[in-house]
């Protein structure tokens, strides 16, 4: 049996097309967008991954293939939409060990290495935590935004280890993206900075914005430039010459754990952005060649079954050995 599209012409149905979801849109839709009621009426997909199905011809209303997204609705209509299988991804699946501290069939949970770029970018187009993701999901990857790639929805930096949540579908993705923008993701940081904080705790609030002098770094500017950014600070232990910090972050941006701690006057030891030069000697002595930052705290609602869900790294030996060494 064929289908039709706006202008009457015949379209044939794809066996290859993966799966359809129907739904009938609700009279409250009457003059909505097309692209908005389908993603309040299938929340398994985001509105934009709905508004590229729309385009590519794979929404039918009424038994009528629509390409339009901003097309509007009388409300009653039936739609179904095909989801076709999704395409492989450009990156290229490399076999990386890694550490999965949590998985399941929408998402998981990884205790990165320092050293492990997360995305592949120009200057690192393998060896990421992408390569290593698509070699251990091979085939369990249900496509984000139509690829079979993991949906990364926070980073940390290179040299920054810790804990990353990564999706495998595109409603964790949407979930966890919304969760981020909410700010409703625990995170916490644990560092060793130069210099005791007093008080010993407290709360950062600055505008972030890339540096006008250095477009590799991140600094502290005046609104309205820039992005609000807040981080909670308390000091957990007193070293010589500075202390281990424990940094919960209401926000998410770019370097902000090292900004922030900069900014107050305590930059992270062995940092080459914002703490050059610090404490060189036992840097040097210990082999030390990073920021000593590890997300170690990460908590979130699964953005599919509702559970509530935390996770903690344990500071990784190098962190453990700079600390030991500035121990009073």
């Amino acid at each position: 049996m064929s289908e039709n599209d706006a202008s009457g012409a015949a379209i044939a149905p794809d066996a290859a097309a993966g799966e359809s979801r129907s739904a009938v849109l609700g009279a409250e839709m009457a003059g909505w967008r097309l692209d908005r009621a389908l993603a309040v009426s299938l929340p398994i997909l985001s509105r934009e991954r709905l508004k590229g199905l729309i385009s590519d011809g794979q929404v039918l209303v009424n038994g009528r293939l629509l390409r339009d997204p901003a097309v509007k609705m009388k409300g009653g209509e039936a739609v179904v939409v095909r989801i076709p299988l999704a395409r492989p991804a450009e990156a290229e699946a490399q076999d990386i060990p890694l550490t999965i501290l949590f998985e399941d069939a929408h998402l998981l949970v990884v205790d990165k290495p320092a050293g492990l770029v997360v995305h592949p970018a120009a200057g690192n187009l393998d060896g990421t935590l992408v390569n290593a993701l698509l070699h251990h999901c091979a085939g369990r990857l249900s496509g984000i935004g139509g690829v079979a790639r993991p949906g990364i929805v926070h980073r940390i930096d290179k040299d920054t280890s810790g804990l990353l949540v990564v999706a495998k579908t595109d409603p964790a993705h949407v979930g966890l993206a919304e969760q981020f923008a909410k700010h409703a993701i625990g995170r916490r940081y644990k560092a060793v900075v130069a210099g005791r904080p007093v008080p010993p705790a407290g709360r950062i609030a600055t505008n972030l914005a890339r540096s006008d002098a250095n477009r590799q770094k991140v600094a502290v500017v005046a609104p309205p430039r820039g992005k609000h950014a807040i981080t909670h600070y308390r000091m957990l232990e007193p070293l010589r010459g500075g202390a281990m910090v424990e940094c919960r972050l209401e926000t998410g941006r770019t370097h902000q754990v090292r900004v922030h701690m900069a900014h107050i006057g305590h930059p992270l030891i062995g940092d080459p952005a914002y703490g050059r030069g610090l404490m060189a000697d036992v840097c040097r002595e210990l082999g030390f060649h990073r920021q000593a930052l590890h997300a170690a705290e990460l908590q979130f609602i699964h953005p599919v079954t509702g559970e509530n869900l935390a996770f903690e790294s344990v500071l990784p030996a190098d962190i453990q050995a700079l600390a030991s060494r500035l121990a009073l």
